[in-house]
């Protein structure tokens, strides 16, 4: 199309009935008095709508409306405009189509950016319409900062040359030199990660080069490979950060630090160990302000629910929840504690580390090196007169027997523990050297839970399952595999190309019945384990996870993945 006439917004939406003069008349007063955009104002003012008003723009100028929900823009074309105008224009070079590069703006009357775009790119544009809160979330996805990492890692190897680090010098390792290369490298390299929604940062060396890589969705993408020399400036860098012995390399460390990422502040909690080639350092991202889940948003099925809802509302007993390291266990039961924090109760918990902070609560950060142990804070919360406990993991039979004594004492314990299964828990105790009356009588329930990618939803298509999985599926599902209808993602910008968006919990749960009391006081665990599987037919993780995959939530691939999990 032609370059665009300028518009005056609030005519062209009366004349095209998307609002009423009276409207328009509340939103230009509103515009005058706040300063904002007449077409902020609007959809703030619930008059209309972003997409509404985009597409009476496009009708206007001739221009076609692109929903980039379900589109996905060309890589190589992208970079054409760089970061930087991009954000500054609100534009995005999307494809190309009859030799002009199809470009989408969220303000397509700018005319100013109109120009600048073309002078940019070099090339005949065809402008296309987009909504602003479709195209910032776009932009944070395809400008991914790989290429700015790599260069900033070639920077501090320049800077370092051939001379190897020693402790305690060099100007780029002092603290506060915010213009340091390793300080740029490292700010880039958690902004990159808090973009890309990486739960935890991998920095690894290797004999010949550094490789940073992201965990997002519970799976580790390579992020960028730099020379291996910067290895110990950026552990001394994080050292410093989190208050670590920088002089000592040759032991694991553990610690942790805060920083701030676009307004959001995060605890990074830091682990180093020695490797043949340098110090590994992984450091898990938490962010303070995502907000607690709530209980009935966890998309637990609704059978699940109300019976975990049924055992945390006891006045005493145990509830564990068990699974993996990295499976969710401790936003569950915080999410539960959220639903039973109130001025009527004191809730007591011993954690290691303190990854949520809940007002109302009593949280107590474990330190094993002033013998600030489990077991000692756990003897001395129950001195505090407490009606709720929180063991943030039944990591021995010492902290696992003082915790059921608590719940045979009239309070409620909840706690975690890694095993495979709900089944199992109770065994593991057992092995862990808990007395058997305590298992039988203290344990409430068990809800196991492990977490599956979900498919993005941008890219989601219909899949024909192949004859491997269909032949899984049919083990599952039976005579009504043809029932249901599955799919996958294709890939695409909102997804980094990987067809998954997101995490959802897969559970089961195990009751101690009277039954299952009796079994585990006889000492017999074939009994035990016979009983405990007749309770939870067609309720366990794998069937949860075929659950999934039938309402199109996720793939195939996934229910097996963690079927293997549990097979393992």
């Amino acid at each position: 199309m032609a370059r665009p006439e300028k518009i005056r917004l609030g005519d062209l939406l009366v004349q095209q009935n998307v609002i009423t003069p009276e409207q328009l008349r509340l939103a230009l007063e509103e515009q005058k008095r706040s300063g904002r955009k007449l077409g902020r104002v609007l959809v703030e003012s619930g008059y209309a709508t972003e997409e509404g008003i985009s597409r009476a723009l496009a009708r206007q100028l001739g221009a076609d409306f692109v929903d980039l929900k379900v589109f996905q823009p060309r890589a190589d074309l992208v970079k054409l405009l760089p970061e930087a105008q991009a954000r500054r224009f609100r534009a995005l070079v999307l494809d190309e189509r009859n030799g002009l590069l199809r470009v989408g703006m969220s303000d397509p009357t700018d005319l100013t950016a109109f120009d600048e775009v073309a002078r940019v790119v070099k090339r005949d544009i065809d402008l296309v319409v987009v909504t602003e809160g479709q195209l910032l979330p776009l932009l944070d996805r395809v400008y991914r900062r790989t290429e700015e990492i790599s260069n900033l890692a070639k920077d501090l190897t320049q800077e370092m040359g051939d001379i190897p680090i020693e402790f305690g010098t060099g100007l780029s390792l002092t603290p506060g030199a915010e213009d340091a290369p390793v300080v740029r490298l490292l700010q880039t390299v958690f902004e990159e990660a808090q973009k890309t929604r990486a739960s935890d940062i991998h920095i690894e060396p290797q004999e010949k080069s550094l490789s940073i890589r992201f965990r997002i969705d519970g799976v580790l993408h390579l992020q960028t490979e730099a020379d291996s020399k910067i290895a110990p400036a950026l552990v001394l860098r994080l050292k410093l950060m989190s208050g670590l012995d920088i002089s000592e390399k040759r032991l694991p460390q553990d610690g942790r630090f805060a920083i701030k990422l676009r307004g959001t502040p995060v605890d990074v909690r830091i682990s180093t160990m020695p490797t043949q080639h340098g110090e590994s350092v992984v450091m898990r991202l938490l962010a303070q302000n995502t907000g607690l889940l709530q209980l009935d948003k966890l998309h637990m099925p609704p059978h699940v629910l109300a019976r975990f809802r049924h055992a945390i509302a006891r006045p005493s007993g145990i509830v564990l929840v068990t699974g993996p390291t990295g499976s969710g266990k401790t936003t569950t039961l915080y999410a539960a504690l959220n639903e039973l924090n109130s001025p009527e109760k004191k809730i007591i918990t011993v954690e290691d580390p303190v990854e949520y902070r809940l007002p109302g609560l009593n949280q107590v950060q474990v330190h094993e090196k002033i013998d600030l142990s489990f077991a000692r804070v756990l003897r001395t919360a129950l001195r505090q007169d407490p009606d709720i406990i929180l063991v943030g993991e039944m990591r021995d039979q010492e902290t696992a027997e003082i915790g059921m004594r608590a719940a045979m004492t009239g309070h409620l314990v909840l706690s975690t523990l890694h095993t495979n299964d709900a089944l199992s828990s109770p065994v593991r105790l057992l092995d862990m050297g808990v007395p058997r009356y305590m298992v039988a009588l203290s344990i409430q329930m068990v809800l196991a839970q492990r977490l599956v990618r979900v498919i993005c939803p941008n890219c989601s298509a219909p899949h024909t399952p192949e004859p491997h999985e269909r032949e899984w599926l049919k083990y599952e599902l039976g005579e009504r595999i043809d029932q249901f209808g599955y799919a996958k993602g294709r890939g695409c910008a909102h997804c980094a190309n990987t067809g998954y968006q997101g995490r959802q919990a897969v559970y089961e749960f195990l009751e101690m019945t009277n039954a299952l009391v009796e079994a585990a006081n006889h000492g017999d665990p074939n009994a035990f384990v016979q009983l405990g599987r007749q309770q939870m037919a067609g309720n366990t993780l794998r069937r949860d996870a075929v659950r999934l995959v039938t309402e199109g939530r996720t793939t195939i691939d996934e229910a097996m993945r963690v079927a293997t999990q549990l097979d393992d």
